[in-house]
C-alpha cells in the first residue's frame, strides 16, 4: 500500500480489518518493523484524535515520529504551479512536500476544505499535490473530501459489535449544527459502507444531498424516523450542503438524536466521529447512555492508524528488497 486516501486504495477491506483487530490484540507484535523509520505529521487544520492515534500507532510499529502544524509553524504555502511569488506565500508546496520527503519514510496530511469553492475543494488539489512531489507513501488524515482513517476505526466497529449471521442495518444521520462542517466524513463513511457486507440507508433533510461519486449503492430515506426504523447502528454527523455549497440550509424538523427516537431502532448502536456538539447534535442521554460507541471508535481510531501504516512499512520494504536482489543480479 503506497498511498491510503480512499477506499479504493484497499485492495481487501474484510482482510484489512481482520488485521486491524489482530492488532488490536497485540499492539506491539511488530515492534521492530518501523525500527529507523520517520513518520511525518503534517496539520494544515487542528486535531485531537488523528494525531495523538496515529502518533501512537507509529510507535507501536517502533517508528520514529515527526509532527508539524504547518498553519502555525510552517511557511506559507504556494499550491498554484508557474505562480510569481510576489504576494504572501513564501515557499512553493513542491519544495516543501520534496524535503519532507526527504525526511520522511510515510507522511501523513490533513487539509481542511475552504467550503467557498466546491470545484476546488473536490480537486483533493493540496492533498494531490504532497502526493505528487514528496515522492514517499502518503496517508490522508482527513482530506478536502474524505477521512478514511476514521471510516476504517468505524467499520472495525462495527464489525466488532456484530455477532449475528444477517447483515446489519446501518444509519448514516444528518445532524444540526451551529455552523458549516465540511462532507469528508459522511462521504468517506457512505463509502466504505457501500463497500461492506451491510445494509445501508443515508437520511438527511432536503437539500442536504451528499455527492453521488460516495453514494452509489446506498438507501436515501428523508424521513429520519422512517429510516431509523430497525436501525443496528446509527452514525450522526453533521455535513453542510454540497449542492448549494457550504451552506447551512434551514431545517424545520428536530434532527438531533434522542432516546425516544432510538426507540424506533434495533436497540441500536450510535456512532460519532468526535468532537461533538453536546446537545446540539447529539443528546447527553445518548452519548452517556450504554448504546454509545463513540469512545470505542475513538481508541479503533488507533489500530486503523497502525494497520494503515505497518501496510505501507511492509510494502516499501519489499519494494526495497526488490531493488537490491535485482542490484544483486545486474552486478554478478
Amino acid at each position: 500500500m503506497k498511498y491510503f486516501t480512499t477506499v479504493h486504495d484497499v485492495k481487501n477491506v474484510d482482510i484489512l480489518v481482520q488485521e486491524a483487530l489482530a492488532l488490536k490484540q497485540n499492539p506491539y507484535a511488530f515492534s521492530q518493523l518501523g525500527k529507523n523509520k520517520t513518520l511525518g505529521l503534517i496539520f494544515l487544520n487542528p486535531s485531537l484524535r488523528t494525531r495523538l492515534s496515529t502518533q501512537k500507532a507509529a510507535m507501536n510499529l517502533g517508528m520514529n515520529v515527526m509532527v508539524m502544524n504547518i498553519d502555525k509553524e510552517g511557511w506559507a504555502l504556494e499550491m498554484e504551479d508557474g505562480a510569481i511569488m510576489n504576494g504572501t506565500s513564501v515557499e512553493h508546496v513542491k519544495d516543501a512536500a520534496a524535503v519532507i520527503g526527504q525526511y520522511c519514510d510515510v507522511v501523513g496530511i490533513r487539509c481542511f476544505p475552504s467550503l467557498r469553492n466546491k470545484q476546488e475543494d473536490y480537486s483533493e488539489k493540496v492533498l494531490l499535490k504532497f502526493m505528487k512531489y514528496c515522492k514517499v507513501p502518503v496517508l490522508s488524515l482527513e482530506s478536502a473530501t474524505l477521512h478514511p482513517l476514521q471510516s476504517l476505526a468505524d467499520l472495525i466497529t462495527i464489525k466488532e459489535n456484530w455477532k449475528e449471521k444477517r447483515k446489519p442495518k446501518v444509519v448514516l444521520t444528518w445532524a444540526p449544527h451551529i455552523k458549516p462542517l465540511p462532507q469528508a466524513v459522511a462521504n468517506s463513511f457512505s463509502e466504505w459502507m457501500c463497500k461492506s457486507d451491510v445494509d445501508f440507508t443515508i437520511t438527511h433533510p432536503e437539500g442536504y444531498e451528499l455527492c453521488e461519486d460516495y453514494t452509489k449503492g446506498a438507501k436515501i430515506v428523508l424521513n429520519q424516523n422512517e429510516a431509523l426504523k430497525d436501525a443496528d447502528f446509527v452514525y450522526v454527523k453533521n455535513w453542510s450542503g454540497y449542492s448549494d455549497y457550504g451552506k447551512m440550509l434551514p431545517v424545520v424538523s428536530d434532527w438531533m438524536l434522542t432516546n425516544e427516537m432510538l426507540n424506533a431502532t434495533n436497540n441500536a448502536k450510535v456512532m460519532h466521529c468526535l468532537p461533538v456538539r453536546r446537545n446540539v447534535e447529539l443528546s447527553d442521554e445518548v452519548l452517556d447512555g450504554k448504546n454509545s460507541l463513540v469512545l470505542q471508535q475513538a481508541n479503533n481510531r488507533l489500530f486503523a492508524a497502525q494497520v494503515v501504516l505497518k501496510k505501507m512499512i511492509e510494502n516499501k520494504t519489499e519494494q526495497l528488497n526488490t531493488f537490491l536482489k535485482n542490484e544483486e543480479i545486474i552486478h554478478y
